[in-house]
């Protein structure tokens, strides 16, 4: 587990916010009736974007190209497996959802915190991870981990990139 702070330029940063979070930011975000995989009791929801899944690319997927390039160089990707936008809606209290684990097989991945609220991602071994815009967490997605709602904004958005 590896944790980066500040990875993107400020005009980088706005772009990628402008299109997720902010009003008339244009990036279609897909409604999913439970958070995790398997568990279609989950009373929880978010809403997702697909920017490479089956090799093939959305439409908005050049937003990513800086993370893209930074990720390949950190981390020495050699191929994308899924890159998809998360957007958690806040609740009342923070929601633990359930852990899962990406893929069941060996592959490395990474999370884009978009902004910042106090939700967290927790790891297999209990590491939290903040939420803190412009971060990059760095681990190992076949291993059990979660996330979790906010409470102190609207929504809370990250990038889950997958790769080999």
């Amino acid at each position: 587990m590896k944790v980066i702070d500040n990875l993107l330029d400020e005009k980088d940063l706005d772009l990628i916010q402008n299109a997720f979070i902010y009003e008339n930011g244009g990036l279609p975000w897909y409604f999913n009736n439970y958070v995790t995989r398997n568990v279609s009791d989950d009373p929880y929801y978010y809403f997702t974007h697909h920017f490479l899944i089956n090799n093939e690319k959305s439409d908005w997927f050049y937003l990513l190209q800086p993370l893209l390039k930074i990720l390949r160089e950190a981390d020495d990707v050699k191929h994308f497996i899924r890159v998809k936008g998360n957007m958690y809606p806040s609740t009342p209290k923070i929601v633990h959802h359930e852990s899962h684990v990406d893929t069941p097989y060996q592959h490395r991945g990474a999370i884009f915190y978009v902004n910042t609220n106090d939700g967290l991602t927790m790891l297999e071994d209990g590491t939290k991870v903040e939420s803190i815009q412009n971060r990059l967490l760095l681990f190992d997605p076949s291993k059990t981990h979660n996330s979790t709602s906010c409470t102190d904004a609207k929504v809370r958005v990250n990038i889950n990139f997958n790769y080999i």
